[in-house]
């Protein structure tokens, strides 16, 4: 399984032209492994719609539902392992508790984490595919 960036998983889920080929092979490669989504993305779809830096074609529990419907995604929860290793993340990270959460979570699964976040590329704590 891979772990999907929020902006990843849109983009993906939405056929953005956003996504890279690069990204879109990596997402076609794995999706038989799965697709790992944090509950913590919902959250932050949620919020970027409601904060109108998000628009989608249906609501966001429409959106939602059929996202997470699909076959190759796996919801992961918020565990407490994840909760603690958010707060203990080694080296210097940004202070993006959602940020810090997907790389947690990668890191607590350990699975390589699929983003296009700047921030997160460079972040040397966390497998990344790229």
């Amino acid at each position: 399984m891979i772990i999907l960036d929020t902006h990843i998983w849109i983009w993906w889920a939405e056929e953005s032209p956003h996504l890279t080929t690069r990204q879109h092979d990596l997402l076609h490669h794995h999706q038989s492994a799965g697709l790992g989504v944090s509950v913590l993305s919902c959250w932050e779809v949620a919020k970027l719609v409601s904060l109108q830096r998000l628009q989608l074609d249906l609501t966001v529990d429409q959106w939602l539902r059929l996202a997470l419907a699909r076959p190759e995604v796996v919801l992961i929860d918020f565990t407490p392992s994840i909760a603690v290793e958010a707060n203990r993340l080694p080296g210097t990270f940004h202070r993006d508790p959602v940020d810090q959460i997907i790389v947690a979570t990668a890191r607590v699964l350990n699975c390589p984490l699929l983003t296009a976040d700047s921030k997160i590329l460079i972040y040397p704590h966390v497998q990344l595919l790229t």
